[in-house]
């Protein structure tokens, strides 16, 4: 039997009492279970993309892909429980437990999940007041400040059959949290928080006002996704949408929130089409800083709203560091998040730039790196920008000197994910560089479990279409190549993505769509010496020989080291493209 190891969000709940309920009177328990399940839980459950692993009698195991849905599900639940239980009895009350953790679990060949991650999360349940929600320290960090419920801090706390104690919090459903007074500082002595924002609700632009759900959907969910962004500091939503429906002046709201931009947009409904607009400004100077303009079919409205916010999120991830960067350029004591937003941007505009000055820009992205570290030595950020300088080195074949690349990638990365388990770019770096050294399987673990906790982060799809080429499943690494084109088509690693299209086609032995693929990855300005490479692999075994030869010049030219055993110790590659590099003339070694 197959398994499969991951991380994930764990949610149990049980009904409490249920024996004293059933026993009471059965059937009328049961009719009233089932109506909550049809009515309420699972429509819940699906609306925060849950899914029911099992149902135990009278609770159930959900896997969620992120924390932040387990949460909002079980409130979701418990506020409508709250609701139908007005007026009831308290002996005749259906009231239920709710236990989440976000932890490892192993996933069976028929979808049941295993180990701790559900242990720990089925056990948070049995400490839990009914009505409440308990989440271990590794949920809560994923939704701390964010919630607008009392939160209970139940500290330490042994678990039954769990061997170390799990610091546990208690959310009061129905109990808002507590106001805290807030000193208002004078402008000028405090300067807003880096990668502050606030989501403002998105304007519904059509004549229908039934379609202001969709817009404040999106506003909502983005203000969510955003708030994974590393050091950002998200304007909470119920503040937000005070200002629907209002007159703004974009300057005037960011200094009253305190906050450097201002994300605002638009949504319209034309028949069949939706057009959205979005922009970022500057909250001090107002100036336009990044827009975005797109139009989708309507076919799944629900589908379409989480695939926009996918959109925006991953866009608006990097306009903001981008942003950011440009001011510590301007700052003379630039501190240590302010040297790893610039490295991370010269990472992401070296992705469009020429060989060479690919080179040069990433090599002045390591000094960056290097100079945070000096000033902070356990930022993960920075640990993670090295770890890629280094890849890049070992994926180029840049470097002469011998280079224990397994210290200067790998060991960074997890350096980086062992300061900061929810660092999405340390996934990323240790996904890529495990691809590459054909580990396929570990790769795609890593990659998911990055995914688990950003979803949105569309460059760990590379890795994981890298790692799917490795395992010979060319659908899936096709499918996840397209996906990360569809919600970052304007992504500065647009070319990378057209090129593991170009693979999987290649696998799949679709060799004209293969060329097609890595065509538009060089059309893109990606001109990498492995896009040639491949392009001459696929044009070799289209029979295309003189386009075959042309293409493996190229390649040459700009990675005078290739050779096929080069390309087997720096690539994860499958026979069809070392047969077709064979056949274009590539030498062994």
């Amino acid at each position: 039997m197959s398994e499969t190891r991951k991380l994930a969000a764990i949610l149990v709940a049980d009904i409490v009492g249920y024996s004293r309920l059933a026993g009471a009177d059965e059937e009328r328990t049961l009719a009233r279970v089932r109506g909550l399940r049809s009515d309420l839980i699972d429509p819940a459950i699906a609306a925060h993309h849950g899914r029911i692993v099992k149902r135990t009698g009278d609770g159930s195991i959900i896997e969620f892909r992120s924390v932040v849905d387990a949460v909002r599900c079980a409130i979701e639940v418990q506020t409508g429980l709250i609701e139908r239980n007005a007026g009831v009895p308290p002996e005749r009350r259906i009231e239920y437990r709710v236990g989440v953790h976000l932890g490892d679990v192993v996933e069976e060949s028929d979808g049941d999940l295993m180990g701790d991650g559900v242990n720990i999360a089925a056990r948070l349940e049995g400490v839990c007041e009914p009505g409440a929600i308990c989440l271990s320290e590794d949920a809560y960090r994923q939704v701390k400040g964010r919630l607008d419920l009392e939160v209970t801090d139940l500290g330490a706390t042994q678990l039954k059959n769990i061997a170390e104690p799990i610091r546990v919090y208690s959310l009061e459903v129905g109990k808002p949290a507590q106001a805290k007074p807030v000193a208002v500082a004078a402008p000028e002595k405090s300067a807003p928080p880096r990668l502050s924002i606030v989501v403002l609700p998105f304007k519904n632009l059509s004549s229908d006002s039934s379609q202001d759900y969709f817009a404040d959907g999106v506003t909502e969910n983005l203000t969510t996704d955003l708030s994974r962004i590393r050091n950002s500091f998200v304007i909470a939503r119920n503040t937000a949408f005070t200002f629907k429906d209002k007159a703004i002046d974009v300057k005037q709201i960011a200094r009253e929130l305190g906050v450097r931009y201002v994300l605002e947009g638009s949504v319209q409904r034309d028949g069949t089409r939706v057009r959205i607009n979005a922009q970022l400004i500057d909250g001090e100077t107002g100036a336009h800083l990044w827009a975005d303009r797109f139009q989708e079919d309507i076919a799944d409205l629900f589908k379409l709203q989480d695939d926009v916010v996918a959109r925006l999120a991953g866009s608006l991830g990097y306009a903001l560091t981008k942003a950011e960067a440009e001011k510590g350029v301007r700052s003379n004591n630039p501190d240590a998040i302010d040297l790893t937003m610039r490295g991370w941007t010269l990472i992401w505009r070296a992705a469009q730039q020429t060989p060479n000055e690919r080179l040069e820009r990433l090599h002045d992205a390591r000094g960056l790196f290097y100079r945070a570290l000096q000033i902070e030595p356990n930022d993960p950020d920075a640990f993670a920008g090295s770890a890629y300088t280094y890849f890049i080195d070992f994926l180029y074949g840049w470097s002469d000197a011998p280079t224990d690349y397994e210290a200067k990638v790998l060991g960074q990365a997890n350096r980086a994910i062992a300061l900061d388990p929810d660092n999405v770019r340390a996934y990323f770096v240790k996904a890529t560089y495990l691809s590459s050294t054909r580990r396929s399987s570990e790769a795609l673990g890593v990659a998911d479990a990055g995914l688990a906790i950003n979803p949105n982060f569309v460059l760990l799809y590379v890795p994981r279409a890298g790692a799917e080429v490795g395992l010979g499943r060319f659908e899936q690494a096709k499918a996840d190549a397209e996906r990360a084109t569809r919600l970052s088509p304007r992504d500065g690693f647009i070319g990378l993505f057209h090129h593991l299209t170009g693979a999987a086609e290649l696998g799949l032995g679709h060799f004209d769509a293969a060329v097609d693929g890595y065509r538009k990855a060089i059309d893109s300005g990606f001109r990498a010496f492995f896009v040639y490479a491949y392009l001459s692999a696929a044009y070799a075994l289209a029979g295309k020989m003189d386009d075959a030869r042309a293409a493996l010049a190229e390649a040459r030219s700009l990675n005078p080291k290739i050779t096929v055993k080069w390309v087997i110790e720096h690539s994860a590659v499958g026979p069809s493209f070392l047969d077709g590099l064979r056949k274009a003339g590539l030498s062994e070694e």
